[in-house]
């Protein structure tokens, strides 16, 4: 499997899961893109690694929850590849508050970020696609099962995973294939906003699979999904949990 000659946009790229995607595509010969939101010292060891594996490395700070900054973001990509294969829309935020406790502003938050972000970051995309591409969401299983203070993140995940049917549809046509892979419990620094975070890395550890799930395995699976074998794959949720779904309560 080779991206040889392709280029990707990793957003939230600097860190956790969308490192790990970022580093695994440009292992496979894409050049790549991501961009950041605060983290200067993450982004530029980031950039320093993927450089390092033979391929150019664009990095933005740019906030997914202002429009205008989705614009300003794929206009650098523009100016310095010309054009765009992949889109990961791995970025994302929320506010770990049950329904009762939020506000308005929190869902707002959430739901700018994890869901109409991408939206407006795949039709950005699809305009620098010509010969068509590939689109993958990141998603979680906190859009179908209820966990617990996940309410804002889990709806906005249910949002993500409609936007994907629609845009494997719609976007065909232009050659771009669109999917989804939803992770189990990963142990990244994202674990530690969740007043659960112990029970969670128990149950993650606790899978079928005999070990927890990693942001590498995630990784693998975005890349097969952006190469030529997935062709036929289209508006797909791909679960890559261990199996811990299979057995937990």
């Amino acid at each position: 499997m080779s991206l040889d000659g392709k280029v990707a946009l990793v957003t939230g790229g600097s860190r956790g899961i969308g490192r790990a995607i970022a580093l695994e595509l440009a292992r496979l010969g894409a050049d790549i893109a991501f961009n950041y939101l605060k983290n200067h010292r993450a982004a530029s060891a980031t950039q320093e690694e993927i450089q390092a594996a033979g391929v150019r490395c664009l990095r933005i700070r740019a906030h997914l929850g202002d429009v205008a900054n989705i614009s300003q973001l794929f206009s650098q990509v523009q100016e310095e590849y010309g054009r765009l294969d992949v889109l990961v829309n791995n970025a994302a935020s929320g506010v770990q508050r049950p329904a009762s406790e939020l506000e308005a502003k929190h869902w707002d938050w959430t739901m700018n970020v994890n869901a109409r972000a991408p939206w407006l970051c795949s039709i950005e995309a699809s305009r620098l696609m010509r010969e068509g591409g590939r689109i993958v969401n990141i998603t979680s299983e906190g859009s179908r099962r209820v966990l617990p203070y996940y309410f804002s993140v889990g709806v906005s995940k249910a949002a993500l995973e409609a936007v994907t049917r629609y845009l494997a549809v719609e976007l065909a046509p232009q050659g771009i294939a669109v999917n989804a892979v939803s992770g189990g419990y990963v142990d990244t620094a994202a674990l530690d906003h969740f007043p659960t975070k112990e029970k969670m890395l128990e149950a993650g550890r606790n899978t079928p699979a005999g070990r927890m799930v990693t942001p590498e395995d995630i990784a693998r699976v975005v890349a097969f999904l952006c190469s030529d074998d997935a062709e036929m794959i289209r508006g797909q949720i791909i679960l890559v949990d261990g199996g811990v779904t299979l057995t937990a309560g």
